[in-house]
């Protein structure tokens, strides 16, 4: 039975090559079934192609395939584009060459660069002669840091070996992804959850952060206590003792923290979803950059959801109205969701991005590494919040 885990703590698996290289042939070939469309002409893969499929003795991973590098089509730029941010979430990349391609190249550079593990594969060109073979072996290897694997189109027996050097890559290269709840409680803890259930709710289910921390909390063998807002004092005054934890939902922040109890932890979904999604200590430090903020300032807020807003949604009416009370109404604010996110950062002093439930570490990781490179601070929406009703102090972070 495949072992269940949401889309975001799947290892992603993406192929990357040259136009016409043998992605997307490779790809059909490791899934076994055609879902990515072959041709010879170039540019024929527009967008990147995922599909999830069981690895023995990895679980699920997400196989992504994407356009072709050096595309001259006049889609090019764009597929570029795709593949870049394909790129940023990946776990393990497959990048596919020929012998006689050049290892100077942009993307490879990058690559290099990069801490994501890499394998080179031959998958379309005849090999060389032997010393030729060999010499150009030695230089792949000094490039990616892995012997090249060899493929061919009829060779199962290649196809294997490929496949056990992605299960033994991605073993060796897993970290455990950091416990959603960090330090905060233990087995046979009473934790409160605090959710609102408003206009901007989905309507007969909970958000993603919502479910992942009941389940957590079940897991660890914590007692939770679900209640809305409205609902808090009276729990609190039903209690025979105080929760040892409340997470709340950062928005009501302001209404919650005044009724924490003495020696009663507080923290919000938000902040525990970056805690283990992102660097926690520099979304911390980004968000005492709000202080710094002018009625001139430029701030990003990015979502990494592509609902559309309802109501009063958190990310395009509550922040920006906590901002502009706090800083002034001719604060420029502007907003990004889903896989949009700018390459320069320079034109913002502040970027505020959600807590990334529906990203990978990699992602967001990526992202702050990116703000971080154009010395541009970044905190998460829990973090500002916090900041902008004046208790981060007081908030207990993972």
């Amino acid at each position: 039975m495949a072992s269940r885990k949401d889309a975001s703590e799947r290892k992603r698996i993406v192929l990357v090559g040259q136009v016409n290289s043998g992605k997307s042939t490779l790809y059909n070939r490791l899934l076994r079934q055609e879902r990515s469309l072959v041709s010879d002409q170039a540019g024929t893969t527009t967008d990147s192609v995922e599909k999830l499929f069981e690895l023995p003795s990895v679980g699920p991973v997400l196989l992504v395939d994407t356009p072709g590098l050096a595309d001259e089509t006049p889609l090019g730029a764009e597929r570029q584009r795709v593949t870049q941010h394909a790129l940023s979430s990946a776990d393990l990349i497959l990048y596919l060459l020929s012998c006689e391609e050049s290892l100077d190249t942009p993307i490879i550079t990058a690559l290099r660069k990069a801490s994501v593990p890499t394998l080179p594969i031959i998958a379309r060109a005849d090999l060389p002669e032997q010393s030729s073979w060999l010499e150009r072996q030695e230089e792949i290897m000094r490039c990616f840091g892995h012997t090249p694997l060899t493929l061919r189109q009829d060779d199962e027996k290649s196809l294997d070996t490929l496949l056990e050097a992605i299960k033994r890559t991605l073993s060796n290269e897993s970290e455990p992804a950091p416990s959603l709840l960090g330090n905060l409680c233990q087995a046979g803890d009473l934790v409160l959850l605090v959710m609102p259930q408003d206009s901007s709710a989905p309507a007969g289910r909970l958000i993603l952060p919502q479910v992942q921390t009941i389940r957590a909390l079940l897991d660890r063998g914590c007692h939770a206590l679900c209640v809305t807002p409205e609902q808090l004092p009276a729990a609190l005054s039903q209690l025979a003792t105080p929760p040892q934890l409340i997470i709340t939902d950062s928005q009501v922040f302001a209404t919650v923290e005044p009724l924490v109890p003495e020696d009663c932890r507080l923290t919000s979904f938000s902040i525990l979803m970056s805690a283990q999604r992102g660097d926690l200590q520099r979304l911390v430090a980004g968000a005492g950059a709000i202080g710094r903020l002018t009625p001139a300032s430029r701030i990003l807020i990015a979502e990494a959801c592509t609902h559309a807003p309802e109501g009063e949604d958190i990310g395009t009416v509550k922040l920006p109205r906590l901002l502009r009370k706090r800083i002034g109404e001719t604060l420029t604010i502007e907003h990004v969701s889903g896989r949009d996110f700018p390459e320069d950062l320079t034109p913002y002093d502040l970027v505020i991005h959600c807590g990334g439930c529906m990203f990978n570490r990699r992602m967001l990781i990526s992202r702050q590494d990116l703000a971080t490179a154009q010395q541009v601070p970044m905190t998460n929406y829990g973090l500002a919040i916090a900041y902008l009703t004046g208790i981060l102090d007081k908030v207990t972070l993972p």
